[in-house]
C-alpha cells in the first residue's frame, strides 16, 4: 500500500489542515491511545451520527468523507489519516468551492474533536 498524503491548503481561507504551518489553517491532530483499528471505528462512529456526511473511501489507515451543506448543497471534502507511528489523526476538511466557508470548516473539525474526546 502506498502511503497517502493530505493535500496543502489553497490560499482561500476555507481549508484547515493538520499539516499547514499558517495560522489560518493550521489545527492540531487528534491524539489516540487505542489500536488504529478502533481509533478508526469510534471515529467512524462519531461521523455517522453528524448530519449529510457520506463515507467516499476507507482503507486500513484513511478514510475520505464528504458533507454537504443544508441550504445550497455545498459539498466539503474531509480527509483522515491514522498514523500508527505517532498514534496521530492527520485530517484536512476543505470547501471544493468559494473563497470563505466562515470557518465551517474549523468549527466541524473542533466539533468531532469534542466528539471523540475520550473515544480514542
Amino acid at each position: 500500500m502506498s502511503e497517502r498524503t493530505l493535500s496543502a491548503c489553497p490560499s482561500s481561507p476555507n481549508c484547515v489542515s493538520t499539516q499547514a504551518t499558517d495560522e489560518t489553517h493550521a489545527i492540531a491532530p487528534f491524539r489516540y491511545k487505542k489500536s488504529r483499528v478502533e481509533a478508526k471505528e469510534a471515529l467512524k462512529a462519531v461521523i455517522a451520527s453528524l448530519p449529510r456526511a457520506t463515507l467516499i473511501e476507507e482503507d486500513e489507515a484513511y478514510l475520505h468523507y464528504e458533507f454537504t451543506s443544508l441550504l445550497l448543497r455545498f459539498v466539503d471534502d474531509i480527509e483522515f489519516i491514522l498514523d500508527e507511528m505517532t498514534k496521530t489523526i492527520q485530517f484536512r476538511s476543505a470547501s471544493r468551492t468559494g473563497y470563505s466557508d466562515l470557518g465551517v470548516n474549523r468549527r466541524r473539525m473542533e466539533q468531532v474533536r469534542t466528539l471523540v474526546s475520550g473515544k480514542l
